[in-house]
């Protein structure tokens, strides 16, 4: 799938989303290019975090705009749509976890994000527009250690991509 067909999706995502006041927050590969200003490697999906509570509502959105729901098999704590152009979405769902400290909620546990991941950034990239989350959380996510060598070889590439920045 070409960046092209990619950050169209995403600004397609983000007009629709930002119509019904759903919030999400891009992460991952695509949240590195945003916060870097540049396309720094290629990407197979778009990853967004989004409130568990407004699935339903995002599912209606998704699938009214043509996005099939391709759940994985082996899912847990997120699931994944694909475009009818092939572009691969990744929903990952956030809650608040006992201490009230955002997470993802899993089959048996969760998994945290970092503390105050979850802002209001508005980045441009080619003229699409995200939300984000912030640079000290990707940071952090991206320093997570990873059993698969194809994700860590992405992770030091999007961390070396960051350290640009300062």
């Amino acid at each position: 799938m070409s960046e092209t067909e990619q950050l169209a999706a995403l600004a397609g995502l983000h007009a629709r989303f930002e119509e019904r006041g759903i919030d999400y927050w891009l992460f991952g590969g695509w949240a590195v290019d945003f916060h870097v200003g540049a396309v720094t490697r290629s990407h197979d999906d778009l990853d967004i975090a989004v409130w568990r509570r407004d699935l339903p509502a995002i599912a209606d959105l998704l699938e009214g705009a043509g996005w099939r729901h391709t759940p994985g098999q082996s899912e847990d704590g997120s699931t994944s749509y694909t475009s009818d152009g092939g572009v691969r979405l990744d929903l990952a769902f956030l809650g608040r976890g006992e201490s009230g400290l955002v997470c993802t909620p899993l089959r048996v546990g969760s998994a945290s994000w970092p503390p105050g991941a979850f802002g209001d950034d508005v980045l441009e990239l080619r003229g699409t527009c995200s939300r984000v989350i912030t640079l000290g959380a990707l940071r952090a996510d991206k320093s997570e250690p990873h059993d698969d060598p194809a994700a860590s070889a992405k992770d030091r590439a999007d961390l070396a991509a960051l350290a640009r920045l300062g």
